[in-house]
């Protein structure tokens, strides 16, 4: 069989992950502190009979780190960071990270996301408060404090631009490498009463998905048109 139906069929599959990738994003353009996911391709060389064919695939899935809106809310439990860092969220495969900042209390004093993750101090221990104690307020550095009395102090880190991420839930993310926890409180912060949300570009992720559909489609045709040519020409060379 000739290869450029093997081809068309190799773009059509990257072209299915790519679908699948930015179909994700937009379903979650309104999830706090979503980071979007980027698909790059690469080409792929083989030997068919005598010649090398170039097939498209999937090179990698990475998690695009680029800030998202940040918008006031006016609840006391909204934390949003200001600059670089991620909040440390304490999950049954480790400390994982997010800029969703939207916390809640448990009854047990526990501070904690909207999944129920414990949220880690600067050493990676969770953070517990007392429910009866009155409202938190929270400093640009994270101290927390409750009744006049410190309590905690919100832990912001660091991971290093070559990590590799791979999501955790909607808005974690977990790193291959170690993050660090960030000293310098003065350039990287956060705000009470304010919320990150995601970093998911609408119109231009619409207009994606529209374009991938569109390009799925025409690829489709032109594999069909050729297979049915291809068994046109078996048919009559059958029939000499």
């Amino acid at each position: 069989m000739s290869s450029d139906i093997y081809v068309s069929l190799s773009g059509q599959i990257a072209m299915d992950t790519r679908l699948a990738t930015v179909a994700n994003n937009v379903a979650n353009m309104r999830t706090g502190g979503f980071r979007a996911e980027l698909v790059t391709f690469d080409t792929v060389l083989s030997d068919y009979r005598r010649d090398q064919v170039a097939f498209a695939a999937v090179d990698t899935v990475t998690i695009d780190r680029t800030p998202g809106p940040i918008e006031v809310t006016g609840n006391p439990l909204d934390v949003a960071i200001v600059g670089d860092g991620w909040f440390g969220v304490a999950t049954p495969s480790g400390l994982a990270y997010t800029r969703d900042g939207r916390f809640t209390i448990s009854p047990e004093g526990d501070l904690q996301t909207l999944t129920g993750y414990g949220v880690a101090d600067e050493g990676g221990a969770p953070i517990q408060v007392q429910p009866a104690d009155g409202p938190l307020a929270i400093g640009g550095d994270g101290t927390i404090t409750q009744s006049g009395r410190v309590v905690g102090v919100l832990g912001l880190f660091s991971i290093a631009p070559e990590a590799g991420l791979t999501r955790y839930g909607d808005s974690a993310v977990l790193s291959d490498r170690p993050a660090e926890p960030i000293a310098d409180r003065v350039a990287n912060g956060v705000r009470q009463g304010y919320r990150e949300g995601s970093n998911v570009n609408a119109v231009q992720s619409i207009t994606e998905l529209i374009e991938i559909q569109r390009a799925f489609e025409r690829a489709d045709s032109a594999a069909k048109d050729r297979y049915a040519s291809l068994e046109q020409a078996v048919r009559i060379l059958g029939s000499e």
